[in-house]
């Protein structure tokens, strides 16, 4: 069709790691309570309960980790990455979200925690 630019659609499985779902945003707290120096048991429990309900434990964990630039999964991770980044930040008083702000992944993040 003239004028009509053809976009290249790309679906990723529902059962897929790299999946988000519509309704996710960044922001969304996940967790009861957010996380202070004082409740990290059971933040952990509840935050890796919601990870795993997610599919996205393997980000956090390590054991998928950031592709190439070239690789066709790299936009998808840097979805998931950023994403999960907010949940886990937002899950966070502010003292301990600022320590973890210049984070590259959200890995960086669980381990440092």
């Amino acid at each position: 069709m003239a004028g009509k630019e053809h976009q290249k659609t790309t679906t990723i499985d529902h059962d897929s790691p790299y999946y988000l779902h519509p309704s996710d945003f960044p922001k969304q707290l996940h967790v009861n309570d957010v996380l202070t120096d004082n409740n990290f048991v059971d933040w952990l429990q509840e935050m890796t309960n919601f990870l795993f309900a997610k599919n996205k434990i393997d980000f956090v964990d390590g054991t998928i980790t950031k592709p190439e630039s070239t690789a066709p999964e790299y936009k998808p991770w840097m979805r998931c990455n950023a994403m999960i980044k907010g949940w886990l930040t937002t899950a966070m008083e502010k003292n301990i979200c600022d320590n973890m702000k210049y984070a590259a992944t959200a890995t960086e993040i669980w381990l440092d925690l």
